[in-house]
């Protein structure tokens, strides 16, 4: 059951509790769900409030959740009873996110502490909810209006980072048999053209140098751009790429069936578009991806890393896999193996299958037994983290631009991106979060590299 709530402002109630002044945001899994958390953050500060410093200080806490994996229920109901503090007294708690639409009324049974539950299409309404939760109501809104939200969310405000995601499409209709999200996110939408353009350069204009675009299926967004012409991925690329000040260009995550021709292309065109794409595959058997619906073969896969790499041969690749998935053999397992040495990985993610309630696969005979998951699991990484490390140690000796993002560890230390998403520490004296500076790796790690500074590039 869903509840729908007018967008008009709510009048003050005569009675109403204290209104929250500090807020405080978590958010769980995937970069989307960052995107989403970062904008309740702004539509919560245009309302007047302050972002606290933590939970603690906090008079409103959001758990934005995150409904992928395993247990993730579990961990939402551990979170909310964490937010009881010493005195007996907590703060206004929201549940938000895919955990929320996926639960709904079911939280407000279960946690009576909890004021408001709010799914991921219907956050933009957060303002009215929390006037609901002061009357002493349990707000709930899990209604899933086609991408109302992003016209009612605020200007973009001053980021903290010079790197931000930007949500372009959302949703999904290829209803793999394992997956949630087509049930928590909703159809497949792409937002339109326009409004991304205008987001995007107002993220540039508050000192942003890289974006990445996100979405579900995000290379399946299409829109018309300025001149009414029907456009693919590429043709949005192409439109962020002529703005002056934004240096560089990512999106994940895409789903092989949508890498068209162009986009191909704008790998080997578009100077901004970042030498990284992130393809999952899942599996290396036919038969497995059959049954997870994945509508691609191990060979059409490969056919199409090829094609990538004919046009931007120093492209890094990265996937997810799943290891385990109902009806899993050991011969479907070596499959598997054989793509990701076919293919060979920068980087990937690896989990072990864990059944979604609601979705084909839970009800699937021949689950796998845990032990057998986690061996394989086991055996996967090892070959991943092994492709992972020769890809970093190959970077020795070259010469890259690094994006730096934050501090690191040691006095004077900052942490940047190379072209390829690898983390690079340099230390270099005046140098500051935001530049781009020019390095020679002289080190490398599995999961990160040591660069020393030649240049800076740009500020």
């Amino acid at each position: 059951m869903t509840h729908s709530i007018d967008t008009s402002p709510l009048p003050a109630p005569e009675s109403a509790g204290d209104a929250p002044r500090r807020y405080f945001v978590t958010s769980f899994g995937c970069q989307m769900n960052v995107y989403d958390g970062e904008r309740m953050g702004e539509m919560l500060a245009a309302q007047g409030m302050t972002q606290a410093q933590s939970r603690d200080e906090a008079d409103l806490v959001i758990l934005n959740t995150c409904h992928i994996r395993e247990k993730a229920v579990a961990r939402v109901y551990s979170d909310i009873g964490r937010l009881k503090r010493e005195d007996g007294s907590k703060p206004m708690i929201a549940v938000a996110g895919c955990v929320a639409q996926a639960e709904g009324e079911e939280i407000a049974r279960r946690a009576r502490s909890v004021d408001i539950v709010v799914g991921p299409q219907a956050y933009h309404r957060l303002p009215q909810l929390i006037d609901q939760a002061r009357r002493g109501e349990t707000a709930i809104d899990t209604d899933m209006p086609v991408a109302a939200k992003f016209g009612a969310l605020p200007g973009r405000a001053r980021q903290q980072r010079p790197s931000a995601f930007l949500t372009v499409q959302e949703g999904c209709d290829k209803f793999c048999t394992y997956c949630v999200v087509p049930y928590t996110r909703g159809a497949e939408i792409s937002r339109p053209y326009a409004d991304l353009v205008g987001e995007a350069r107002a993220l540039v204009e508050a000192g942003v140098k890289e974006i990445t675009l996100l979405g579900q299926n995000v290379n399946a967004w299409t829109g018309e751009d300025d001149q009414g012409r029907a456009r693919g991925l590429e043709g949005l690329i192409e439109a962020l790429a002529d703005m002056t000040g934004l240096e560089r260009i990512r999106y994940t995550t895409s789903h092989p069936n949508d890498m068209t021709d162009a986009l191909i292309a704008a790998h080997r065109d578009i100077p901004k578009l970042m030498p990284y794409l992130h393809l999952p595959v899942q599996a290396g058997s036919d038969r497995i991806l059959k049954a997870m619906n994945r509508s691609h073969t191990a060979a059409s896969y490969l056919k199409l890393i090829e094609r990538i790499r004919a046009a931007r041969p120093d492209i890094a690749m990265s996937g997810d896999f799943i290891v385990g998935f109902p009806g899993e053999t050991e011969a479907d397992f070596q499959a598997t193996l054989d793509i990701v040495r076919d293919t060979v990985y920068a980087q990937a993610f690896s989990f072990k299958y864990s059944p979604r309630p609601g979705t084909p696969a839970a009800d699937m005979e021949d689950q796998i037994a845990p032990e057998i998951m986690d061996e394989r699991l086991q055996r996967l990484q090892d070959l991943l983290n092994t492709q992972q490390h020769a890809f970093n140690l190959d970077t020795v000796g070259k010469r890259m631009k690094v994006l730096l993002e934050r501090p690191g560890r040691k006095p004077g230390q900052l942490v940047g991106k190379s072209p390829w998403l690898q983390s690079v520490h340099v230390t270099q004296e005046g140098a500051r979060i935001g530049d781009l500076i020019e390095v020679e790796i002289v080190s490398a790690g599995p999961n990160s590299l040591a660069g020393e500074p030649l240049a800076l590039v740009a500020a």
